[in-house]
């Protein structure tokens, strides 16, 4: 295991092994520790200053985001980003989105449309200030006002429990510094869509943001697969 320079961020409404779980869930997000890594738990204890359980727990936890595997007779790594994984977790975020958005055309109010042209914006200022993990905040604060204007709570609950794995592949996504006019553009374009109730549109809006995140990732996987050889 590398010596990373890993610190806990105490928050004082959130028990221990929360805290513990998001430290090394940023960790992980962030390319500090990296895909085929080892995490041991004796290490990570020392490291972060707490007991082997709350690292056992945050491991466990991680393995059910996706973000970790345990092999056998090996122990738990950081997950490696497949195109196989990639693809089946887009297959299905390409299909709610696209119900999302043509359920939110239809029925977000004034009020929630003000509130996705704040969102863009803010995602705007994120990529001005080049923080790519604000980005990957803010984008998803742009998708999750979309999915409230559905008002089909069924949808939303099936979207949040695929929203950690969609988060990794999200930041893979941001992290591209020569696609973030692209993403400023399909963000304007979604929003203009939705703002005319242009259901098609904002479908094939919606759409083409879906494909290129999986076109830009699966991109960025060969060439670290190539790089490995």
């Amino acid at each position: 295991m590398k010596d990373h320079n890993l610190k806990v961020n105490m928050n004082e409404y959130l028990p221990l092994r929360d805290v513990v779980f998001n430290t090394l869930r940023q960790a992980i997000l962030k390319g500090e520790l990296e895909p085929g890594e080892r995490l041991m738990e004796i290490q990570l204890a020392d490291r972060l200053g707490v007991s082997r359980t709350p690292i056992r727990e945050a491991i466990r936890k991680l393995e059910l985001e996706g973000l970790v595997l345990m092999i056998p007779r090996k122990g738990a790594e950081v997950a490696k980003i497949s195109e196989k994984s990639l693809r089946d977790v887009l297959e299905v975020r390409r299909s709610m989105e696209e119900l999302a958005i043509e359920l939110a055309c239809q029925r977000m109010t004034e009020e929630e449309i003000d509130d996705l042209d704040m969102a863009r914006k803010a995602f705007s200022d994120a990529v001005a200030r080049k923080d790519m993990m604000l980005m990957a905040e803010t984008d998803e604060a742009y998708h999750d006002i979309i999915y409230k204007g559905t008002c089909n709570s069924r949808l939303v609950q099936i979207i949040n429990n695929l929203r950690e794995q969609m988060y990794r592949y999200r930041l893979e996504y941001i992290k591209d510094a020569d696609k973030h006019p692209i993403l400023l553009i399909e963000h304007e374009n979604i929003f203009r869509a939705v703002k005319a109730r242009h259901v098609a549109e904002a479908k094939a809006a919606m759409r083409e943001h879906i494909d290129n995140q999986e076109i830009t990732v699966s991109q960025n996987i060969k060439e670290k697969e190539e790089s490995n050889l």
